[in-house]
């Protein structure tokens, strides 16, 4: 048992120091398909009766989507550069060690107005794991290049992985009235 609780942190700091030193030099015009995952639609709207780890349990598991860590209020500011503050409620799922660029997100902002801040931190967040996986792994980088931002409401969701479709899927049904429930 303690020789298993060593490993597990051993783990977790290597992904948190690995993760640190990912943040220099980003602007190098690695996300191609960004303008094309955006989209707002904030007018049509229903509001989720989930919460946003309601939704990310349902979306990875109707994509059959392996369970990952879930970052908390600090770890949220250090890999997404996001007070959460400015959140009424998130849930951030990433693996526990670099082996794959897997990744999903949701963001309910308290206030429309800080959602350009959240878009940031997420871009942020995909060139850094883009620049993790570029030399690594070709198909972890090709997913993380096609990350998926989409923007409902109050609500910013990204998802990286081979699976976006179908998260993306579900997390839409959740916008869509007798859906969410």
């Amino acid at each position: 048992m303690k020789k298993m609780m060593i490993l597990l942190m051993t783990v977790v700091i290597a992904v948190v120091l690995g993760a640190c030193g990912n943040g220099k030099g980003q602007n190098e015009g690695q996300n191609e398909g960004q303008n094309q995952n955006q989209n707002q639609d904030q007018n049509q709207a229903v509001e989720p009766t989930l919460s946003a780890k309601e939704m990310i349990t349902q979306m990875t598991k109707q994509a059959g989507q392996p369970m990952f860590m879930e970052l908390d209020k600090l770890t949220l500011k250090r890999f997404y550069g996001i007070d959460a503050a400015v959140l009424e409620d998130f849930n951030v799922r990433m693996p526990m060690a670099n082996l794959s660029s897997n990744e999903v997100a949701i963001f309910k902002v308290k206030d429309a107005k800080d959602i350009p801040a959240v878009e940031a931190g997420i871009k942020k967040r995909a060139e850094e794991v883009q620049k993790e996986f570029q030399s690594k792994k070709a198909d972890q980088y090709e997913n993380a290049k096609n990350y998926k931002l989409l923007t409902k409401g109050n609500y910013v969701l990204f998802v990286i992985s081979s699976k976006q479709a179908e998260m993306t899927k579900v997390y839409e049904s959740f916008f869509e009235k007798n859906g969410g429930a």
